[in-house]
């Protein structure tokens, strides 16, 4: 999986960057399932992450997640990503 982070309006800092490097780490359990992660990050008054997975076998998943807090809205991102994951991971394992 190839992760593309792009922040729109704002400068990620060290923390923020550490941070979504831990999260992504709950999905690497779909690492050779997923092609690339495409998130972009940005700030108005909250932050707001805007997630695409696209898949191996041309699946592709599209995630929000929104909050005043950088970490809050990550892990609702997050949240939402990883059922989307399994969702499509077990949807994959019924067909073969």
């Amino acid at each position: 999986m190839t992760p593309s982070i792009n922040a729109v309006g704002f400068t990620l800092d060290q923390k923020q960057t550490d941070m979504i490097d831990t999260k992504l780490k709950r999905i690497s359990y779909a690492d050779d399932l997923i092609v690339d992660l495409l998130m972009k990050i940005k700030h108005d008054k909250a932050y707001s992450f805007d997630t695409t997975v696209n898949f191996k076998w041309g699946m592709q998943a599209h995630v929000t997640g929104e909050d005043y807090d950088f970490g809050a809205a990550l892990n609702k991102m997050m949240d939402v990503l990883d059922n989307k994951i399994k969702k499509e991971k077990d949807k994959i394992q019924e067909k073969s």
